[in-house]
């Protein structure tokens, strides 16, 4: 019997703890992790997470983003859930992959990770200074600017979907 695919929407800022849950998730679950931060360095090279390439390294996010995408979707096609740590900072971006999910057959679920301020800046502070971390290095004036447009979900969002 082919078991229903759930897409999980990791939902949050930088720091929030997205791809701590979602390696969690990709074992509880048995499910397809995409972490587009990892696959930045293996296929653009170190030079990509330099600070002053902000720019290249989010033409790139993006490329890898996609790619992702269509990855995700094949497995969701095939009934293999898919965890999905992109952030989805807004509303208009979860719904659009909450469609395609339910188009595909596949149940969804938002997981919201919200965290104050303060602690998003400890965290990504200790990311960045982190041996071996292969993300862009975020800045506090970063952080807070996105701080402030970042949608947060309402409540109807976090509702699975079936």
């Amino acid at each position: 019997m082919k078991r229903t695919a759930t897409l999980y929407l990791l939902c949050g800022l930088p720091g929030s703890g997205k791809t701590t849950l979602a390696r969690r998730l990709e074992k509880e679950a048995q499910a397809l992790r995409l972490t587009p931060d990892e696959w930045m360095s293996p296929l653009y090279g170190a030079s990509i997470c330099d600070p002053n390439s902000l720019d290249r390294w989010n033409d790139a996010h993006d490329r890898v983003e996609k790619v992702q995408w269509q990855v995700a979707e094949r497995a969701l096609l095939l009934g293999v859930s898919v965890v999905l740590d992109f952030g989805v900072w807004a509303r208009e971006e979860r719904e659009e992959f909450r469609a395609c999910a339910a188009a595909l057959g596949a149940r969804s679920e938002l997981i919201f990770l919200d965290e104050p301020l303060a602690v998003l800046k400890e965290r990504v502070k200790a990311r960045n200074a982190s041996p071996g971390h292969a993300g862009y290095p975020i800045g506090e004036v970063e952080l807070e600017q996105w701080w402030g447009i970042f949608q947060r979900p309402t409540q109807d969002e976090l509702i699975p979907r079936e």
